[in-house]
């Protein structure tokens, strides 16, 4: 997806998160600049701790944004009072990490999925809400003899699917993914991702699919945003990023995909060396410096620009184009 291509759904500009601590301020999202357009999937990547979740949530404004703008559809959900918010939310839905965390296990499958139908008044009457919870079911490969089963019966893929069912029952435009099928075995993740792709073509889904997992990313993916310590360095369609990546951070990241082949099993991987930055209060300049081997007395000291380098793909990055 390059930038410009069809409308945007979701645009954030100079997105802030912080959090305030007794050590100082935390920079969870700092300043980050996306784009995702109708139907189309970002991919958000980076190591734990990096602001990822805190961006998706930021974006459903469940972390109230310390600064910065966001647009859903072309309105400033910023400008949003908690009625108007309590509305949008039902075009802005999320799926979370841990399926079984995410749910009351006192509540059967039925009770789970028809919760929010009931809360938001989507259908009148138990007939009503009985045949959504069958449709939604349906859709997301529950079987009908689980309605009466708990969270606690079943395992993590089904735990997913009800989380999917849940996020899919207000219709919404907008899903932000927050790493989906880490919590699952490799086969039922395939399951889930493939799940999550047939969603989007048949019911027009626009996704923000955080995760850790490049391989996992590169499949769904239209475009893939790769952050590190709040900010946003190197954001381009996913085919670009694959082929061309820049970013000395996203080369490494990229040279630890696992290979399954022998041939490769020499592959050189670029290990990140040195100590992490601390979010807390940081100082001007590529918070990657102290890890990056090309990093010169150039890289801090002063704020490095997001720039377009090729149509569609951007880098912080000042030796990007050397």
């Amino acid at each position: 997806m390059n930038e410009g291509k069809g409308r945007a759904l979701i645009e954030t500009r100079e997105l802030k998160k912080f959090f305030y601590t007794p050590q100082g301020t935390l920079h969870a999202v700092d300043g980050v600049n996306i784009r995702i357009d109708k139907g189309c999937t970002l991919g958000v990547v980076g190591e734990s701790g990096c602001g990822k979740s805190t961006l998706g949530r930021a974006i459903l404004r469940l972390h109230e944004p310390t600064s910065g703008e966001i647009y859903f559809d072309g309105d400033d959900l910023m400008k949003y009072d908690k009625k108007k918010l309590r509305e949008a939310r039902k075009e802005m839905q999320m799926i979370f990490q841990d399926p079984y965390s995410s749910i009351n296990p006192r509540m059967s499958v039925y009770e789970l999925i028809a919760e929010p139908i009931i809360i938001n008044k989507v259908c009148r009457g138990k007939a009503e809400i009985g045949k959504k919870v069958a449709e939604l079911m349906e859709t997301v490969g529950l079987a009908e003899r689980l309605t009466g089963a708990y969270p606690h019966e079943l395992d993590g893929g089904r735990r997913q699917r009800i989380g999917v069912a849940r996020a899919l029952s207000l219709d919404p435009k907008f899903i932000v993914c927050d790493e989906p099928v880490s919590a699952l075995d490799v086969s039922i993740q395939a399951q889930i991702l493939n799940l999550l792709m047939d969603l989007q073509d048949s019911m027009h889904l626009t996704y923000m699919f955080i995760t850790h997992d490049l391989s996992v990313v590169k499949h769904i993916s239209d475009e893939i945003a790769v952050m590190y310590l709040g900010m946003c360095v190197e954001r381009a369609p996913t085919n670009e990023l694959f082929r061309n990546p820049t970013h000395p951070y996203t080369k490494a990241l990229l040279s630890a995909i696992p290979i399954p082949s022998l041939e490769m099993r020499h592959k050189e991987i670029q290990v990140i060396k040195g100590e992490i930055t601390s979010p807390i209060n940081p100082k001007p300049g590529c918070r990657f410096a102290p890890r990056c081997p090309l990093a010169t007395d150039e890289c801090v000291g002063h704020d490095i620009e997001f720039r377009e380098i090729s149509p569609g793909h951007f880098v912080s990055c000042i030796h990007a184009d050397k």
